[in-house]
């Protein structure tokens, strides 16, 4: 408990130090946080990344092995697995019904992009409203001093102005960066489900397809 209190103390004096605008940055930067931890979990949790499996059964499927291809996607715990399963046993569904399907499920998995990108380009911007806003604080001081204008009013109501200013970039920065990362896992995404419907839709014509579509024929 005393560490949590050690280590809470700095962001008390910024917070009273900044004013108002750096505790509505502090609360953005909480909240960014926790849309974060909270996608990161979700794709863990649907398997992002992770189609090995899915991988195998795309593979079997195209080769003409269809029970080796439903067996691995069987083992797959991938979100997209059901998709796959569609385009295997109703393929007349059609690749624009199978890539809606498809779309359906990134749309969850993107669910709170728009808030971050709204942090991470509004934090700046309101750190520096806080700054303009000390800014014309310090000037003000000034102006009341009159003619016993004391350096040290201008330089202190700076500093202070420039510290808003300062917060907001710390909050917009991992916030972009963790943005950006989560957008380029999305578009990878993107590029195996098409792959993976395409493959399954129209199956190369491979020798061990030919032999068992002759089999089956």
């Amino acid at each position: 408990m005393e560490r949590l209190t050690e280590l809470a103390s700095p962001l008390r004096d910024i917070a009273k130090t900044g004013g108002p605008v750096v505790v509505i940055l502090m609360a953005v930067a909480v909240l960014a946080l926790a849309v974060a931890l909270y996608k990161t979990w979700q794709f863990r949790a649907a398997a992002v990344g992770r189609h090995r499996a899915l991988s195998e059964a795309v593979s079997a499927w195209e080769q003409g092995d269809r029970a080796s291809a439903q067996a691995a996607l069987g083992r797959s715990k991938s979100y997209l697995a059901p998709v796959v399963e569609m385009a295997m046993t109703t393929p007349d569904a059609g690749q624009a019904r199978l890539q809606a399907e498809a779309e359906l499920r990134f749309a969850k998995l993107e669910r709170g992009f728009r808030l971050l990108d709204s942090v991470a380009q509004l934090a700046p911007l309101l750190g520096l409203f806080g700054t303009v806003l000390g800014m014309i604080e310090a000037f003000r001081a000034m102006q009341d001093a009159g003619a016993q204008v004391d350096p040290s009013i201008l330089a202190g109501g700076i500093w202070v102005a420039l510290l808003t200013t300062a917060v907001g970039l710390v909050v917009a920065m991992p916030t972009a960066l963790v943005l950006s990362w989560l957008e380029q896992r999305m578009e990878h995404e993107r590029v195996i489900a098409d792959k993976a419907i395409l493959t399954v839709l129209h199956p190369g014509h491979s020798p061990r397809a030919a032999a068992s579509e002759a089999a089956h024929g």
